[in-house]
Order: structure tokens, then C-alpha cells, then sequence
């Protein structure tokens, strides 16, 4: 068994790297590890807990070296939702739920490791543990290596940052005419570290 192991690595790297092209369709399969983060607003705070965030999207390369992306995420974690004035805490399971489009721009040197940035703007869905879900603005940045193999497959070790902006009440100024309510936001940072494996459909 240890003998096939060995023969699938060695013709996976083996001589002949296989480059992407103009007009390339990447599958792309994610799975990173998201650390848990602390989001805090006017009445009180979320503890969102670390978990397995997994997930597909497609790449499509109008240049060889820069691609446009669209992916969907998810991450299901615990939530813990400290409201004191609402009567105290809700503890319980939850899960985001992204959709992105963005891209990214690989700083390709001839090498098998191929360096790349990117990022994408859209939207998530978060289910609370009390149920229900609200849609909210998001955004990505990440960057890593992309690891080319001589057959279709390649894999990226990535590092990611995804934000979520979500309204969390007014705040009250007080201007020449008077007080002035303006809305007040939350913001989720979600780090993650993780690869992704594509299979190039050329």
C-alpha cells in the first residue's frame, strides 16, 4: 500500500508541471479551519466559535495569470449572544452561509508554486441559534500558494480574512438642529487557514 502511495505522489509532481491557460474553468473544493472571533455591538456581544468552514466555487481565468471567482461558503459554529438589557445569554448552534464573487491575480514565475492574492465582495446568511436568518454585506481577503501537478489537480494553502457587516442599532448625535440618529454597525472577523483543491477543466 505504502509502494501505490509513493507511484501516485511521484506522478502527480512529476516532470511537466500543467499550466493554466486563457480560458480555463477551475473547480475549485475548500476546507480551512476558522478560528473563533468576538463581535461586539452597543447592547452586548457574540462569541462565535471556531469551526470547519467547507465549500465549492468556479474560476474562470480571461487572463492567465488573474481569475474571476464565484463561491459559496459555510461555516457551522456556536454562538453565544450576551444581550443583557434582552434578559442575558443564548447559547446554541448557528452557521454562515456565504456567497462571493471576486477574484484573484497569481504572481506566476515558471515555478510550481505559484504565489496568488484575491479577494470578493458579496453576501451572508447567518442562521442564529434561536432560528431564523438574516442576510448581511461580506467581504474577503486571502492569499496564498497554488501548488501545480502535471495532471489536473492542484492545490492551494491559503490563508483567508471574511468580514461580515451587519446593523446592530442607532447612535445618537447631537448636531445643530438637534440629535441625529445614525445607524450603527457590527462587524464579524472570521480568520481561517486552509487549502483548496482544484480540478482544471480545460
Amino acid at each position: 500500500m505504502k509502494n501505490y502511495r509513493l507511484l501516485l505522489i511521484a506522478l502527480l509532481f512529476s516532470a511537466g508541471m500543467m499550466a493554466q491557460d486563457r480560458g480555463d474553468i477551475v473547480l475549485d473544493v475548500h476546507g480551512s479551519y476558522t478560528f473563533s472571533n468576538n463581535v461586539n455591538f452597543d447592547y452586548g456581544d457574540i462569541k462565535i466559535g471556531d469551526g470547519i468552514t467547507y465549500g465549492a466555487g468556479l474560476e474562470f481565468f480571461p487572463q492567465k495569470s488573474s481569475s474571476i471567482e464565484l463561491k459559496y461558503l459555510r461555516l457551522d459554529t456556536s454562538m453565544k449572544i450576551d444581550v443583557p438589557l434582552a434578559g442575558g445569554d443564548v447559547d446554541g448552534d448557528g452557521a454562515f452561509n456565504y456567497i462571493l464573487i471576486g477574484g484573484n491575480h497569481y504572481f506566476d514565475n515558471g515555478n510550481n508554486a505559484v504565489p496568488y492574492l484575491g479577494g470578493g465582495l458579496g453576501m451572508a446568511i447567518t442562521e442564529g441559534p434561536s432560528g431564523g436568518s438574516d442576510t448581511n454585506f461580506a467581504w474577503e481577503i486571502k492569499g496564498g500558494v497554488k501548488i501545480k501537478t502535471a495532471s489536473i489537480l492542484s492545490i492551494s494553502l491559503q490563508a483567508n480574512l471574511i468580514s461580515t457587516v451587519a446593523p446592530a442599532g442607532t447612535d445618537t448625535y447631537w448636531g445643530y438642529w438637534g440629535p441625529v440618529a445614525v445607524q450603527d454597525y457590527a462587524y464579524s472577523y472570521q480568520f481561517g487557514l486552509g487549502a483548496i483543491f482544484g480540478f482544471n477543466f480545460k
